[in-house]
């Protein structure tokens, strides 16, 4: 999955809009992260922690957690070699998630 291609998905979302930066830019919907490109091949995806274990035990070599984001309720994915499916999945489950506990 190309950063472009995370976009264009992220568009096809109702009520999700582009914020952030040229360098950094994130997702949201309701001011509620969704999803944000870290770098060219990396995205933090917000998630419940019980849907951040299924994700990284179901696709390691796409989902993992660094030491800093532990405690949060989040999960990066590597986008150039991994799994453009789970990636995209996960993106909408986030933000259903966050549209839900938006109320929107």
């Amino acid at each position: 999955m190309t950063p472009d291609e995370l976009a264009a998905h992220c568009a096809s979302l109702p009520r999700c809009r582009r914020k952030g930066t040229a360098e950094r830019p994130a997702w949201y919907v309701a001011d509620r992260l969704v999803v944000r490109l870290e770098d060219p091949t990396t995205v933090t995806i917000r998630c419940t922690l019980a849907h951040r274990e299924k994700l990284v035990a179901a696709h390691p070599g796409t989902f993992g957690v660094p030491p800093s984001m532990e405690r949060h309720e989040k999960v990066q994915a590597v986008l150039d070699h991994g799994d453009d499916d789970a990636v995209r999945d996960a993106v909408t489950v986030a933000y259903r998630l966050q549209r839900d506990r938006s109320g929107a």
